[in-house]
């Protein structure tokens, strides 16, 4: 008896013990999973940053963004204000104000650039018995379009009376000329088959054509964009005992066809809005100017080039620079800061500082307003970023900001 009796008591302490660790094992596992989840709640991770709106099937997507970008949606005829990654389906119309810019992936992996001040219908998207056709149309404005290794379907772009299929491995850029209400067309890499009635034209690398009254009006080598020389990126000017600073500004070609003058544009604003214009001077025949008197500031300045033959090429990249005054060696401060996520990698900075100082976070750049208070939208892919404030006396304070906090530091 004492021996059955000892052989239960083991038999019954062995399950009593798995028990105990089945047990263990589930409250473990559980901490864990709630921890984690806590942990990436806390950090502003993809739990919290993942687009709310599923695209439909077939759909693009909206995959960038700045400035004012508004969605007119097709099936409800709603104007969407673009603040997340967005989907963008057949019968979609995707405008950008005179600060805007876009990119739309589309479903056989082309890219659309949509340029400020333009308007692009999409009028297919569809995989059909394997293969992917996509459509847009332009109404106004400049888009670019880059293809990959699409080997079944089409991509089409419709420019006023022309038809484009847009071949794979290229880079194309489309708009409509204001002047002209006709398109334009400019292949900097691989090709285009341009169909206008029951004519194909190939328009191929480094060519520039362009469409009016239903036919291909000028055929052409590439104008490329000038390449600006002084100032210099982020140059820094001096102002003078008067106040100002005399710049002069040069700039040099940069390969193609040879143009025949120059347009130029000087602004206080990187999207070169109207408003901000200090100079819009055209058909310069040199490869510079010079101005006189230029008050304290930050600048942003641009050249195109023209041909002969009607052909102007796309803006250079913006060159940005600033006149300062002697520095009086005042700190600016700064405060009141917020961060609100957008989705993915977009944020909505904001705070106060000394009225009309330029404050400068992820390679954008705005003014504050006349009660200090500012508020930019960036795109960034760490959790701190730098921010810049500087004044037209060259006075300039550098903080860094936690994108999860909220909280800054001084530099």
């Amino acid at each position: 008896m004492e021996n059955k009796y000892r052989k239960f008591y083991v038999d019954w302490w062995k399950i009593k013990k798995s028990t105990v660790y089945g047990v263990v094992a589930i409250v473990v596992f559980v901490a864990v999973v709630t921890g984690g989840i806590w942990w990436l709640w806390n950090n502003d991770s993809i739990l919290t940053n993942q687009p709310t709106e599923a695209g439909p099937k077939d759909s693009g997507k909206l995959i960038y963004f700045e400035g004012e970008v508004r969605v007119i949606r097709a099936s409800t005829r709603e104007t969407v204000l673009v603040t997340k990654e967005i989907f963008v389906s057949a019968g979609d119309t995707v405008q950008t104000q005179a600060d805007g810019r876009a990119k739309i992936q589309m479903i056989d992996g082309s890219v659309i650039s949509v340029r400020p001040n333009s308007t692009v219908v999409i009028r297919n998207s569809n995989s059909l018995f394997g293969g992917k056709n996509v459509r847009v149309a332009l109404d106004g404005g400049q888009i670019n379009v880059q293809t990959q290794d699409q080997t079944d379907g089409e991509n089409v772009v419709e420019v006023r009376e022309s038809e484009n299929y847009v071949n794979p491995e290229t880079d194309a850029s489309f708009n409509i000329n204001e002047k002209t209400n006709g398109g334009e067309i400019r292949i900097s890499r691989g090709s285009v088959e341009t169909k206008i009635g029951d004519q194909t034209t190939v328009i191929k690398e480094n060519e520039f054509a362009s469409v009016s009254n239903g036919k291909i009006a000028n055929r052409e080598s590439l104008v490329n964009p000038p390449k600006l020389v002084s100032p210099g990126s982020g140059e820094q000017l001096l102002a003078g005992s008067n106040g100002s600073a005399g710049v002069n500004f040069r700039w040099e070609r940069s390969g193609g066809i040879a143009p025949s003058s120059y347009n130029v544009q000087i602004a206080k604003s990187p999207f070169f809005m109207s408003d901000s214009m200090i100079l819009v001077r055209d058909s310069i025949n040199s490869q510079s100017i010079s101005l006189g008197s230029i008050a304290p500031g930050t600048y942003y300045w641009r050249v195109r080039a023209s041909t002969n033959s009607g052909q102007v090429s796309d803006w250079s990249d913006p060159g940005k620079f600033t006149v300062i005054r002697r520095s009086s060696g005042n700190v600016i401060t700064a405060g009141d800061w917020s961060v609100e996520p957008l989705g993915g990698s977009i944020y909505l900075v904001s705070g106060k500082t000394k009225p009309g100082s330029t404050v400068r976070v992820a390679g954008r750049e705005i003014y504050a307003s006349g009660d200090g208070t500012f508020t930019i939208q960036i795109s960034s892919n760490s959790s701190i970023v730098g921010i810049e404030i500087s004044d037209d006396r060259g006075n300039r304070t550098r903080f860094n900001l936690s994108l999860t906090t909220a909280r800054a530091t001084k530099l």
